[in-house]
């Protein structure tokens, strides 16, 4: 209107003074007009669409993008100067402000806008970021634009944005410090695939931080900005007292989460998969803290409660220096053994030079000098197994593709090919009826074995495979099975590929990797072991992890067939069972399956012992330690009865389930756990810290299906805390105490729960895809001291299966290095966390394989 009046006014003048007055008054008016409208509204043109002039592009610190046919512009923030974590919250603008962008390009003409930048006062700018800084970075209501005021986002103290503590998430997704997702930011993201900026205003029109000017005065203030929330986050923190469960104890311990649900090239989206971290976890839930961090820093107990596996056997590996290593080469193990690939049970080499084979020594583990380092192939035509429980019938043949047992023991009914699978319709040879029948009549048998209830973790030698222990977990009983890698080919693996727990082992020369009297039962069906030769060394064995009261359920032809051999089999071990005191409780036919067995029980004291006339076999010397495990060797000798009722063994465990949560009656006060508190003490919190981590971050907050997790691993377990709190699913878990921890195995047994030692710088006795998830807390740290690193890590490859999980608690250090050694392996990573040093890591394999390979001679037959 003003531009129009004065126009008219020139057209009846002629004087050419009074023109170029008129003119420079016009251009004065404008620009106060358009300084007036730029003070007073909060509608700025967005940095995207400003030319600036070439004399000033050196000092614009945030580098502009310019779009392409009215694509969204985004812009990067130089962080310059700024500490790395002052900027992590930054991300991309959302996706609303390319719209409100344009509709304000049309409106300013670029000449304009240029002239306006160029005549602005620094100071007014000053005074604008000042403002805007002490305000919190949120605008006033009269200062938002009035353009699309139906856009305007509700704004309240619980959204503000806070650059300097957000969590963040590997999907884009943002965390306020309690750890709780912005649930208006993900609304936006899940509808317009990107991240809403953080870092700014969150105004109404899509501005953002475009609306804080150009240049050098933009990135002034965003340093503003970052260091009043910084400020105004150090306050909070200092005056926050002791955090409830799920929330910080200390505000100024740095957090970071980053959850990757997708693939690799998804990782930077806001596309979020089902299984994804519940958008109302707690951070503080994935990795618990409060009281319970205390947990995370084990004592010194070498001269404690209890000593590790490695001082009792004497037999520790000596210490390999840790190799660092940047960049990795993977290739395939080149191997006659295949996809089957044990390292340590088909060293070939090893075996063609042993002097005798008569103890199945060539079925025992002989460990190359060096872990391997290659990756195993995998079987052509491989899936995911068949979930539990149709596993324990059927699975898939290109899984295991194997026939010869098929073709054996198919008339006993062992195993069928049945098109795409493998089924399993009765069991084994001792019940080719099923194999729920024979539990039952065993205990009808002997009904004090009460399966499930005073029985609870049995040890089945020669299991076949393994439907005895698959179908006891009716029963609620755990069985621990083994059988060698034999002619009675993929056995093991057979059971592991069905979901029951099973390892390669077998009864030669050396002591079984489990502590002494653990077992409420032992079972043997036809498993072929000559118990009564060499002074009945293996049977001894036996006795040694058998409890005191424990049964020995011998299901074998002796029993019940009368041929010559059977006979002289059976006259033996009648006189061996009666000279180690054995009571025969029951001999007993089952005229289902037409099989027999005899049911002994081991004696509750020493009475019997000190009554003999002969000590055969004789009593072991007090200075040979019953507990003693790792690559000891047999000894035709017996261990006396503890008698003390603070000793274990003394006493029977209570039944189950009330023997899982209870601290043993043998762990003294006057003992110290491994935590550094008194034993009884020690034990409950891990148990409490446990049951806490996995109800409020492993069953919900990691993004696992757990219908598809059936084989599970602790790889170090303390007192098996981790398996006792994942009871209630329909899974087990293999407790794995190594060698150079406090021996807590007996322990795992006395909650009724199982496992085995183990030495993690050599290879563990399974077939390669065996579990679904693996467990790992404090392991790697501990381990590459002694290791190379990368053979463990390779183990960890063979072990577990394809889409399986592995779930590491570690330094950072350790936990940083593992996560580049898995991502060159092709892992996917789903998940990382990191507090005060120490860190989370939930990775998943995948099924990529190298293409190159490597021969390993000592695997070549």
């Amino acid at each position: 209107m003003a531009l129009g009046k004065y126009s008219r006014v020139d057209n009846r003048r002629s004087s050419s003074s009074s023109y170029c007055s008129t003119v420079t008054i016009v251009v004065f008016v404008g620009l106060c007009l358009v300084g007036v409208w730029m003070m007073t509204s909060s509608s700025v043109v967005p940095v995207q669409n400003v030319d600036v002039p070439q004399e000033n592009k050196n000092e614009v610190s945030e580098p502009v993008n310019k779009s392409n046919e009215g694509n969204t512009k985004q812009f990067e923030d130089n962080p310059g100067d700024l500490p790395e974590d002052a900027t992590k919250g930054d991300s991309t603008v959302n996706s609303e402000n390319s719209s409100n962008s344009q509709e304000t390009q049309e409106e300013k003409p670029e000449e304009k806008i240029e002239e306006k930048i160029e005549e602005k006062p620094e100071e007014k700018i000053e005074e604008k970021i000042e403002e805007k800084s002490e305000e919190n970075t949120e605008e006033k209501p009269e200062e938002r634009s009035e353009e699309k005021p139906e856009e305007k986002p509700e704004t309240n103290e619980d959204n503000k944005p806070d650059d300097v503590s957000n969590t963040e998430t590997g999907n884009g997704e943002n965390k306020t410090e309690d750890g709780e997702s912005k649930k208006d930011n993900e609304e936006k993201n899940s509808d317009g695939g990107e991240t809403k900026k953080d870092g700014g205003e969150n105004g109404s029109d899509g501005q953002g931080v475009s609306e804080e000017g150009s240049g050098e005065k933009k990135s002034q203030a965003k340093e503003v900005e970052l260091k009043s929330d910084s400020n105004e986050t150090e306050k909070k923190s200092e005056n926050s007292g002791e955090a409830k469960d799920g929330e910080k104890v200390n505000g100024q311990i740095e957090e970071k989460v980053e959850q990757n649900d997708n693939k690799e090239s998804n990782e930077n989206s806001g596309e979020k998969k089902e299984n994804e971290q519940p958008k109302n976890q707690s951070p503080n839930e994935v990795y618990p803290s409060g009281a319970q961090t205390e947990l995370l820093n084990e004592t010194t107990t070498q001269n404690g409660a209890w000593s590790t596996q490695a001082t009792e056997s004497k037999n520790e590996k000596e210490a390999q220096s840790p190799t660092e290593q940047t960049g990795y080469s993977w290739k395939v193990c080149n191997v006659t053994a295949g996809p089957d690939y044990i390292p340590c049970l088909d060293n070939l080499q090893a075996i063609r030079s042993l002097r005798s084979t008569k103890h199945y020594e060539h079925r025992e583990r002989h460990c190359p000098e060096q872990a391997p380092t290659c990756l195993v192939s995998l079987p052509e035509g491989y899936k995911r197994s068949i979930e539990w429980p149709k596993s324990r019938e059927k699975i898939w043949y290109y899984n295991v593709p194997h026939t010869k047992l098929a073709e054996i023991k198919g008339h006993q009914n062992w195993v069928k090919v049945s098109g795409e699978y493998l089924t399993f319709p009765g069991g084994g040879t001792q019940f080719k009826h099923g194999a729920l029948h024979y539990i039952e009549f065993i205990e009808g048998a002997v009904p004090d074995i009460a399966w499930g209830k005073r029985s609870r973790v049995i040890l089945d030698v020669g299991c076949g495979v393994a439907s005895f222990g698959g179908f006891l977990f009716d029963k609620d009983v755990l069985t621990m099975s083994f059988a060698p890698k034999d002619e009675h080919e993929a056995q093991v693996q057979f059971a592991l590929e069905r979901g029951i727990p099973a390892i390669s082992a077998v009864m030669g020369t050396k002591r079984l990797p489990y502590p002494s009297r653990v077992f409420d039962v032992v079972h043997c069906a036809r498993c072929r072991v000559p118990w009564h030769i060499e002074g009945g060394k293996l049977l001894l064995e036996l006795n040694r992890v058998l409890r005191p009261g424990g049964f020995f359920v011998w299901s074998a032809t002796p029993v019940y067939q009368k041929n010559s051999e059977d006979a002289g089999i059976w006259s033996a071990m009648k006189e061996l069972t009666k000279a180690m005191c054995w009571e025969t409780v029951s001999i007993s036919k089952d005229m289902v399956n037409k099989v027999g067995a005899a049911i002994y029980k081991k004696p509750t004291s020493n009475e019997c012992y000190e009554k003999r006339s002969l000590s055969e076999p004789p009593i072991c010397p007090e200075s040979d330690d019953p507990n003693a495990a790792w690559n000891v060797p047999l000894q035709a000798c017996m261990h006396k009865v503890p008698v003390d009722a603070s000793e274990r063994g003394s006493q029977w465990p209570e039944q189950w389930p009330a023997r899982l949560e209870k601290p043993p009656y043998w762990l003294l006060s006057s003992q110290v756990g491994v935590y550094g508190k008194a034993a009884p003490e020690d034990f409950t919190a891990d148990h409490e810290h446990w049951k806490r981590v996995v109800t409020k971050s492993y069953l919900s907050g990691m993004g696992i299906d757990w219908s598809h997790v059936r084989n599970v691993m602790d790889m170090r377990a303390v007192y098996g805390g981790f398996a006792a709190a994942l009871k209630d699913l329909s899974i087990w878990v293999m407790n794995v105490v190594t060698i150079d921890s406090p021996d807590t195995l007996p322990i795992i047994y006395e909650r009724g729960l199982f496992g085995m030692y183990h030495d993690w710088c050599e290879s563990f006795s399974t077939y390669p895809r065996s579990y679904d998830l693996l467990h790992a807390d404090h392991l790697f740290s501990k381990v590459k001291k002694r290791c190379n690193l990368v053979g463990v890590v390779v183990e960890v490859d063979r072990i577990l299966r394809p889409e399986g999980k592995l779930i590491v608690r570690d330094d950072v250090e350790t936990i940083n290095e593992l996560e580049k050694m898995l991502k060159s392996m092709h892992w996917e990573v789903r998940l990382t966390y990191s507090k005060d040093n120490e860190g989370l890591l939930c990775v998943q394999k995948s099924q990529w394989r190298p293409q190159e390979s490597e021969t390993i001679t000592y695997a070549i037959a």
